[in-house]
């Protein structure tokens, strides 16, 4: 009898026991299913519906495999979130699915957001029938991913009859989890301010208390991925600072953050306002590129009159050259002012703006064609600029062409190196267009003196002429040689113009300028040469003045290139497919540099070829404005203008204005990366 009553004892500690561990038999808690790499169950706070209730808290529970995760909403680079379909279920009005804050997963360098091991998706869920019995079936489709990804799927249920609304075994699981789902930043006395530009997404939180190691995720329609990001924690660990490089949002843009540091988790919304920077940083930026501007094949046509200008100052005094030099700097200076007032009007009328935008307009284009036939006969000894009277001195040094000549060769100088963009010029033109006048000026001007500094540094140390031979019959054969480097960039800016108005219109003015060129070589030393040259090389500016309608830019010698659409882009890459955008222009000569150097050869011209990368071209040649649109988005006013699109990179991996085979090869295995990533 004894040993009766031991046993059943036993048997009902047993069954209590396993009643403990194991709740799946026990009222508000679903049934385990498993699936892939998975087990989910449905689980609610109560066991049963109570009298007159609306709602229950319900929960996704997901037990997962050693290594294995599910996504939040948001996934990041790749992934998808899990779905639930909830059909055959009764008594069921809907549904809202609540997100616990997320983990950050690093693969390949690519980010994920998600859960790993365990966790409890909270669900609020309306009845149609409040109080009544609930039966509850969902089909669950999720993405499980380690180095590869797999989908499953699973039907979870759950049977809640009516009666007192008891606390389940799972109330304290439910409650875990809903515990990290974020609350409003508002509520958790949390600001969040976020600063677009400068090649960069900033976001700052402010808290009361201090931060310990927290982390920031991104949601926006604008971007669906970003890197991970930088953080900063000042003022105590009240304020943290969180920047993600190599992001290029348009100011404006609405983006929800959600802040996780330990226990804390927040949500709120900012606005992107244009990041701001120190004037003085900005000017010692656009120094520099001014300065590297003189190293970009842009500025090949100015080669002549570098060579020649500084031929001139052989045998010259120290003063004379000098001044020759200051003079040469100052209408460098002068014309980057000019240019940059020239844009601030344009800006102020409403028009669009950018750098090297007037190669877009023909009678600029027929100007610059003029003035460069023009020094070509100069330099061929046509004609000559003589000094003012205050530079009879300087004159004498050399057979020159005055103080005047000088002023006009810095002017041309800066005119034909803008055409094309340069690290650091692009940074500080963008900042400057979206500023006052004031600020415009101050960093054309320094972009100015940075193009300008080859002269002041030999301004500085003019004695250095005197290592050039003295004047002889060796200067008029350089003077020759040069003119027809410039006779060579007048015909090339007759070809754009062409492109642009019409073969027609562009004879019309290369005739003229031959004819300014002929009566300047018949009527050399008459008074009636120079302004009869003058007359034409207007003819020559002012007919070509109708346009034709924009053309459609010629498919690369490698590839047929797509009609360019940036939302087309984004959709491409989203599919799989790794996408090379190429923003050139006919006026842009680092752009045919990039084509001719390595995107028509070696192993990119292959890749190209062979349809592995595909190719969309914009030409903007002439205005577009959503080409301008486009540039302006991702921070740059200025052409050359690449961007590799693919899987891992739907927003584009930004390349450097002059390309190199490696860094396009590189933006290649980047951008298609995460189709390789998610497998």
């Amino acid at each position: 009898m004894r040993a009766r009553t031991r046993l059943a004892a036993a048997a009902l500690v047993a069954g209590l026991f396993t009643c403990a561990v194991d709740p799946a038999d026990a009222s508000g808690v679903g049934e385990w299913v498993r699936a892939e790499k998975a087990d989910l169950r449905l689980v609610a706070a109560t066991r049963a519906v109570g009298p007159g209730q609306e709602t229950l808290r319900l929960g996704l529970h997901v037990r997962l495999d050693p290594e294995w995760k599910i996504y939040w909403r948001s996934p990041g680079t790749a992934g998808l979130p899990p779905a639930l379909t909830w059909t055959d279920s009764t008594n069921l009005a809907e549904t809202v699915l609540r997100w616990p804050a997320p983990k950050r997963f690093e693969l390949f360098g690519l980010q994920s957001f998600g859960y790993a091991d365990e966790v409890v998706l909270p669900i609020e869920a309306r009845l149609v029938e409040p109080g009544a019995a609930a039966r509850l079936r969902a089909e669950v489709e999720y993405l499980v991913c380690r180095d590869i990804c797999i989908p499953g799927s699973a039907r979870v249920a759950l049977d809640l009859g009516a009666g007192p609304p008891e606390p389940s075994p799972a109330a304290h699981l439910i409650d875990r989890f809903s515990g990290r789902v974020p609350v409003p930043a508002t509520a958790a006395r949390v600001t969040l301010a976020a600063e677009t530009g400068n090649g960069a997404l900033a976001i700052t939180a402010r808290a009361d208390l201090p931060f310990a190691a927290p982390d920031l995720f991104v949601e926006t329609t604008a971007l669906s991925d970003l890197p991970a990001p930088r953080i900063a924690l000042r003022d105590g660990g009240r304020e943290a600072r969180f920047v993600f490089q190599g992001v290029a949002l348009p100011p404006g843009t609405t983006l929800t953050a959600t802040l996780v540091d330990g226990t804390l988790a927040i949500e709120g919304t900012a606005t992107a306002t244009a990041a701001t920077r120190p004037l003085g940083a900005v000017l010692l930026i656009a120094l520099l590129g001014g300065l590297i501007l003189n190293l970009m094949p842009c500025v090949l046509p100015v080669l002549a009159m570098k060579v020649t200008g500084l031929a001139g100052l052989a045998g010259a005094r120290p003063a004379a050259a000098r001044r020759s030099l200051l003079a040469t700097a100052a209408g460098v200076v002068l014309s980057m002012l000019a240019l940059g007032a020239a844009l601030a009007a344009v800006r102020a009328a409403g028009g669009a703006i950018g750098w090297g935008v007037q190669f877009q307009q023909p009678l600029f284009l027929a100007f610059m064609a003029a003035l460069t036939g023009l020094f070509a006969f100069n330099l061929w000894g046509l004609f000559t600029i003589g000094a003012p009277r205050w530079a009879d001195g300087l004159a004498e040094a050399a057979p020159r062409r005055g103080l005047a000549g000088d002023l006009a060769t810095g002017a041309l100088a800066t005119l034909l190196a803008t055409p094309c963009s340069a690290p650091f010029v692009g940074t500080a033109a963008a900042w400057a267009l979206t500023r006052g006048s004031g600020e415009i000026l101050a960093v054309f001007a320094a972009l100015g003196i940075g193009l300008a500094l080859p002269w002041l540094a030999l301004a500085a140390a003019p004695r250095l002429a005197g290592l050039l031979p003295r004047p002889g019959a060796w200067m008029i054969r350089l003077r020759a040689v040069m003119g027809v480097l410039l006779a060579g960039t007048c015909v090339w800016l007759l070809t754009v113009l062409a492109k642009q108005v019409g073969e027609e219109a562009a004879l019309v003015t290369a005739a003229a300028l031959t004819a300014a060129g002929i009566v300047l070589w018949l009527a050399r030393g008459r008074r009636i040469a120079l302004p009869a040259a003058a007359a034409l090389a207007l003819g020559a500016v002012v007919l070509p003045g109708v346009t034709s309608p924009p053309r459609v830019i010629a498919a690369s010698g490698t590839t047929a290139a797509l009609a360019f659409s940036a939302d087309e882009a984004e959709r491409r890459a989203r599919s799989g497919e790794t996408l090379l955008v190429d923003i050139t222009a006919d006026w842009c000569v680092t752009c045919q540099v990039n084509k001719a150097m390595v995107l028509d050869r070696g192993e990119v011209a292959e890749r190209l070829r062979s349809g592995a990368v595909g190719v969309m071209r914009g030409d903007w040649t002439r205005p577009d404005p959503a080409i301008a649109a486009y540039l302006a988005r991702h921070g740059r006013v200025g052409i050359p203008f690449n961007a590799v699109y693919g899987p891992a990179a739907p927003q584009g991996i930004l390349l450097p204005e002059l390309l190199t085979e490696s860094a396009v090869l590189d933006a290649f295995s980047r951008a298609r990366g995460s189709a390789q990533a998610a497998r």
